[in-house]
């Protein structure tokens, strides 16, 4: 009995060991981002991103734990993003960062959303004046498109400080009566303004973060609320940045589908070819032809264009036409003869013009 109690006793002090052991690590930042311990920076900047607009305290008023939940999420990104409070982590836990003083409590929403919302639409109708809506075109490659990607922009932003002595504000009409003698009198609108404090522009530099998304399409839209212009007796108007795509050498993209040419030899048309074409993330895509190729051939490869936007998943098809290169070099007699008894081909000359009729 006696040796069962002080296994008892042992069993105890393990299990205090452990919990003090758990306690002192803190908060396991990966499993509040939803992420594996290999993830690389996109991906824990992916996560942030979707979980911030579903945790967001503003989306969760009836959660009394939602700040508390926003809080760590801020707090996971912090340290997660930045690669040097990251290997401290991993190597001994929140307190280990703390302790070197490398967490400051940033709020890393507004490097994505802007500073008075979300980055999307929805909001209610405000009746406080706003300041203009600036619309920016965002230069994108097809290879962010394809890959999603995250781009930082750096802006100079005025925003408004405070200053000496007081202006005039909230001005507004009002009706008001002017007496003009005995039995006599007369309305008229007159503008009347409060007092405030008074305010300055001063211009600072901004960085926010736009997440590129796999199979976003050109002309579509990302929103930063509080971004745009500032008013100066209401809120700033919005920042809209509008994907616009670059050119590209290989590929022309059509809704999810990718389209290019390639250019073979009149001897591969011929007898057939293997080739591989470089995709827009690196990895191949393997053609092979075992029969005649003739110019404007077109054959495609489903599921290799673009991702589609709804569902990642999912993936447009990928048109090759084939041009053929034809030889510069003059043929002799011999060679001529021995061209025409291998293919043993009688001439075609039909003159038409190149219209298809019913």
């Amino acid at each position: 009995m006696k040796a069962f109690g002080v296994w008892n006793i042992v069993l105890l002090q393990l299990a205090l060991v452990l919990l003090v052991q758990e306690v002192s690590a803190g908060r396991d930042f990966y499993k509040i981002l939803n992420i594996r311990k290999s993830a690389n920076k996109n991906e824990i900047k992916k996560a942030y991103r979707k979980l911030a607009k579903e945790l967001h305290p503003d989306k969760n008023k009836d959660d009394p734990d939602a700040a508390e939940k926003f809080q760590d999420l801020g707090a996971a990104y912090e340290v997660l993003a930045d690669d040097d409070k990251r290997k401290l982590y991993d190597r001994c836990g929140e307190e280990c960062v703390k302790k070197e003083g490398m967490m400051d409590n940033t709020d890393p929403f507004a490097h994505f959303f802007g500073d008075f919302g979300f980055g999307f639409g929805g909001q209610e109708q405000r009746e406080t004046p706003r300041g203009a809506n600036i619309v920016m075109d965002l230069f994108v490659t097809l290879e962010e498109l394809y890959n999603g990607n995250f781009v930082e922009i750096t802006r100079n932003k005025p925003v408004m400080k405070s200053a000496s002595g007081t202006r005039k504000c909230n001005c507004r009409q009002e009706m008001v009566t002017r007496n003009l003698g005995p039995g006599r009198f007369q309305m008229m609108q007159q503008t009347v303004c409060d007092e405030c404090p008074n305010v300055k522009l001063v211009n600072e530099e901004r960085t926010i973060e736009i997440e590129i998304e796999q199979g976003m399409e050109d002309g579509q839209e990302t929103k930063f609320s509080g971004e745009g212009e500032p008013h100066i007796d209401g809120e700033p108007g919005d920042l809209v940045l509008k994907i616009r795509t670059v050119p590209h050498q290989r590929f022309e993209r059509r809704g999810d589908d990718l389209y290019t040419n390639v250019t073979i030899s009149l001897q591969d048309a011929l007898v057939g070819f293997t080739l591989d074409i470089d995709h827009l993330d690196g990895h191949k895509v393997p053609i092979t032809r075992e029969k005649v190729t003739w110019p404007g051939a077109r054959i495609r490869k489903n599921g290799e264009g673009m991702p589609n936007y709804e569902n990642n998943n999912l993936r447009g098809t990928l048109y090759i036409t084939f041009d053929v290169e034809f030889p510069k070099t003059q043929l002799g007699d011999t060679e001529k003869e021995d061209i025409k008894n291998l293919l043993n081909q009688a001439s075609v000359n039909r003159v038409y013009n190149g219209l298809r009729f019913s």
